[in-house]
């Protein structure tokens, strides 16, 4: 797909943005023409992915607070329309995976706080690009899910089901707002993100052998599902969930032990977040 000006005149709202995924969705958006707003807990990142952006030649602009303030969202979509005029394309990729450790274990106010980010703040930012113009105009939504909601998995069950309502969402809402608005989402596998770093990071080439595709992803291969989704190359695609995983659900039945269930399973139940505070492994806001 040559995606050069695919969204000129369009623009964009991508959650998350500041690394990781969302950067590398705010990056190929903008490569294609889209304006593109930015948001992200950490005012730094936000700043430096709005320089990068601006310094390729895209028009950017950057909103720094977390999702789970329903006033934060509210003032992104404000600044996107005053500075772009309308808003075609939202992107919910903030989120976060606390509380990690089995659910006996979870607390109920980070329970509650996973649904929040996870779940909620996709929806409360779908009904405000809606009444800012969308409804109208038309748009695309997509929503960043993940390979695991096929299943279960170990330390990772607030995550799993938090994103499982979140697939349901999806549907919920392409159904709701066609044809005006498409919604989808994207469910990655293991990615090279700071959210998976305590995954990966030791070991990855034994992961890696247990895909069919022989590596675990990039950020830019979730981005590049995410510009076909949201492009008129997509125009007849609604309530689908593209699963960008390297192969993960299709692996040969003699792969052996899944490695990134074993990593899971080793991995002390530490809140990894990347939406909702900092914490020891990531004091981002975003994948």
């Amino acid at each position: 797909m040559d995606s050069h000006g695919v969204l000129d005149g369009r623009a964009a709202i991508v959650t998350g943005a500041s690394r990781g995924i969302g950067r590398a969705i705010a990056q190929a958006l903008a490569a294609a023409g889209a304006q593109v707003c930015v948001t992200a807990r950490d005012p730094d990142g936000v700043a430096a992915a709005v320089r990068e952006l601006t310094a390729a030649g895209a028009r950017a602009v950057g909103c720094a607070g977390t999702v789970a303030d329903p006033g934060h969202l509210a003032d992104c979509v404000d600044l996107a329309v005053r500075e772009f005029g309308r808003v075609d394309v939202l992107v919910n990729n903030a989120a976060t995976n606390a509380p990690f450790g089995p659910l006996m274990d979870a607390d109920p106010d980070v329970w509650r706080e996973a649904f929040t980010v996870n779940v909620e703040a996709a929806l409360r930012l779908t009904q405000l690009v809606w009444r800012a113009g969308m409804r109208e105009h038309g748009g695309a939504v997509v929503n960043i899910c993940t390979e695991g909601t096929h299943g279960v998995g170990p330390q990772v069950g607030a995550y799993g089901t938090s994103k499982t309502a979140l697939l349901r969402l999806t549907q919920q809402l392409a159904g709701e707002l066609a044809p005006a608005v498409r919604v989808n989402s994207v469910s990655p596998g293991l990615v090279r993100t700071e959210m998976a770093r305590f995954v990966w990071e030791t070991a990855e080439e034994r992961i890696a052998e247990g895909l069919p595709m022989g590596r675990i992803g990039e950020p830019e291969d979730v981005a590049r599902a995410v510009l076909w989704l949201v492009s008129d190359e997509a125009r007849w695609v609604t309530g689908t969930d593209l699963l960008v995983d390297g192969g993960t659900r299709v692996r040969a039945a003699g792969a052996g032990p899944y490695a990134v269930h074993e990593r899971l399973r080793g991995a002390k139940t530490t809140s990894r977040s990347t939406a909702n505070r900092p914490t020891p492994a990531s004091a981002d806001a975003e994948r």
